[in-house]
């Protein structure tokens, strides 16, 4: 076995040049070309380049102001330049506004671009190795942390869990207390609960207040991939294995001192679960296609939308891979459990898609928050963020009042039980059937009459009732407006 080469990205609009490059490299470099900017830009966003060579004259973009684009996004990448002129102000601009490392003048000879490349992916590497060194230093010294810097950990663990919306009352309050604890840690960390209970965004928040806040943070939802798809975006692949022949960098690598969140790690197929409780022993991997052993120092995250213990126990979840995962492990509660949180949620939810969509709002009227307080959410955040959408597409005033929401959600009454309110519950539930059709009977009076802004009048009409059959029933039920104002049909007629 060997160990990966460096990848080299060259860029020239001379096929013959580019050709001439290849040559000259190929034997110790992984080479990657490009006929123009943009295809160069595209593969340094899908590959793991060490050093890129641009000529300076290319069609619609100089090679300075290319470079300094990778400069600005891919900051730890080499960059040399191929160039004719030799006017030293020239070659300053091009170090100033690129951070160009070498110039590699016309007529350029083989060996000396090959001797050019192995500097540049020798100052890559150096590069690596003091970030390397300053993360362990930081775990050195982490006891000797002034004052100021402790506080400043604190902010920064702070912002990340401020994120994580919730109530002083809140079940999530507890999980939060542990996710902190958690961070400090480098273990790797599980996250268990219903989908769209917020696992990816506790994950973040627990990178962000981790030692590794500063690397990147990467997710993937496993949930429906096929397994060569999963191979692929977890391991990387070598070239010839996915269309356009060219190497791809996996998730294990790029998240190298950074944190990934692998979404739906129930659903792994018996190989690839071995495969990740590799990663987990020995940080180590080999790229579809491959042969050589990858290393990659990341903290791994993973969530599940069941009970992974009771996968093991059914023998459909290696228990090696539960326990190397289980570490840290928290479950998050569904949304029907954290109804104090729902109106932050909401409000939340609102202002952030009024803003994306241009619309002013202010927020929701009494009644609305009522009826979203007491809705169970199955789909939870998810579903609750589907329904606040529908309601801003349709909201003619700043405040967006109980008429804008689905009948399902108006249709269930409110509960301590946190019981399921859904029509279908009703039929197939416990109790005799007057019981049943009396709750059925309650929940269209209050869909009703919140679609009519509480007109009795107006409800009684689509119901076929009179007005004094009408409230009777409201007053058999017990059902009153929730935002305590005042019937306009009581001033109509």
């Amino acid at each position: 076995m060997r160990e990966s080469r460096p990848s080299v990205l060259l860029i020239d609009d001379e096929p013959h040049s580019l050709a001439s490059m290849r040559m000259a490299l190929e034997d110790e470099f992984d080479i990657l070309t490009a006929s123009d900017t943009r295809t160069g830009s595209a593969i340094m966003a899908d590959e793991w380049v060490q050093v890129v060579i641009c000529d300076q004259r290319m069609p619609g973009q100089t090679g300075v102001e290319f470079l300094a684009q990778v400069r600005e996004r891919w900051p730890e990448t080499v960059r040399l330049l191929i160039t004719g002129y030799t006017d030293p102000e020239a070659m300053a601009a091009a170090i100033n506004d690129a951070g160009v490392h070498q110039f590699v003048q016309k007529p350029w000879h083989p060996d000396h671009l090959l001797v050019c490349v192995r500097n540049a992916a020798r100052l890559f590497q150096l590069a690596r190795d003091n970030e390397r060194m300053a993360l362990e230093m930081r775990h050195l010294t982490s006891t000797a942390e002034s004052r100021l810097a402790k506080r400043r950990r604190a902010l920064i663990d702070g912002m990340g869990f401020e994120s994580v919306l919730r109530s002083p009352q809140s079940p999530m309050n507890a999980v939060v207390t542990a996710a902190r604890q958690f961070a400090a840690f480098d273990v790797p960390v599980l996250l268990t609960g219903e989908p769209a209970t917020g696992k990816a965004q506790l994950a973040r928040a627990m990178h962000m207040a981790s030692l590794r806040s500063d690397r990147p943070f990467l997710s993937l939802n496993l949930a429906g991939m096929p397994e060569e798809l999963i191979a692929i975006e977890l391991l990387g692949a070598k070239r010839g294995v996915v269309p356009g022949g060219t190497s791809r960098i996996g998730l294990f690598q790029k998240a190298d001192r950074g944190t990934l969140y692998l979404a739906g790690v129930e659903t792994l197929s018996p190989a690839m679960q071995l495969v990740l409780l590799r990663v987990l022993r020995q940080g180590a991997f080999t790229p579809v296609g491959g042969q050589e052993i990858v290393t990659s120092n990341l903290r791994l995250m993973a969530g599940a939308g069941c009970d992974p213990a009771a996968l093991v126990a059914e023998g459909r979840f290696r228990p090696d891979l539960y326990y190397a995962l289980a570490v840290a492990e928290l479950t998050l509660p569904p949304l029907r459990q954290r109804r104090g949180d729902v109106a932050l949620l909401a409000q939340h939810i609102l202002i952030d898609l009024a803003a994306r969509h241009g619309k002013l709002v202010h927020g929701f009227d009494v009644a609305a928050l009522e009826f979203l307080e007491n809705y169970d959410w199955p789909g939870n955040i998810a579903e609750l963020s589907n329904e606040i959408s529908r309601m801003l597409i349709f909201a003619q005033d700043s405040v967006l009042g109980a008429d804008l929401i689905s009948r399902a959600i108006l249709q269930g009454p409110p509960s301590e039980t946190g019981a399921d309110r859904s029509a279908q519950a009703v039929l197939t539930g416990d109790g005799t059937l007057k019981d049943r059709v009396e709750l059925i009977e309650m929940r269209i009076l209050r869909e009703t009459l919140t679609r009519h802004r509480w007109n009795k009048s107006r409800a009684a009409a689509e119901l076929g009732l009179s007005r004094v059959g009408l409230r009777a029933k409201l007053d058999r039920y017990g059902i009153t407006d929730p935002s305590d104002r005042l019937s306009q049909d009581e001033e109509e007629e």
